[in-house]
């Protein structure tokens, strides 16, 4: 059974710093894929990064590319989130996500991709 919990959310001010973690249990995949979302009130769930552990490719949206860096822990299922130069608009609900590995063509920002989710970790940015 696979897990996701992620942790680290918190209340900045503008210009801060946060890391987010990801603590993937059961998760097992030819080509491991870990994504980072994000849900704002009263907006669409949106993608904000993805990072596949055996390739060591990375995908970022543009709003949070130069600030935002994921990178892994593979010895201990971790993922992270490096959020930097944090903007109010930034505030939303983080999710991390996992997706099984079935050989077709998949889009690394797209929620539907993904077939896993954790509960979710807050964010709040102020200004």
């Amino acid at each position: 059974q696979v897990q996701l919990v992620e942790s680290g959310g918190g209340s900045v001010q503008a210009g801060g710093s946060l890391r987010l973690s990801c603590a993937a249990s059961g998760y097992t995949s030819n080509d491991p894929c870990i994504g980072w979302f994000r849900q704002a009130p009263g907006k669409e769930r949106e993608g904000v990064t993805a990072i596949c552990t055996a390739s060591g490719r990375t995908f970022y949206a543009d709003s949070v590319k130069g600030r935002f860096t994921s990178s892994t822990d593979n010895a201990n299922d971790m993922v992270y989130l490096k959020m930097n130069n944090l903007k109010p608009e930034d505030t939303a609900i983080y999710y991390c996500a996992a997706r099984n590995w079935d050989g077709a063509t998949w889009y690394p920002l797209a929620q539907s991709s993904y077939h896993y989710w954790g509960q979710g970790t807050q964010v709040t940015v102020s200004s």
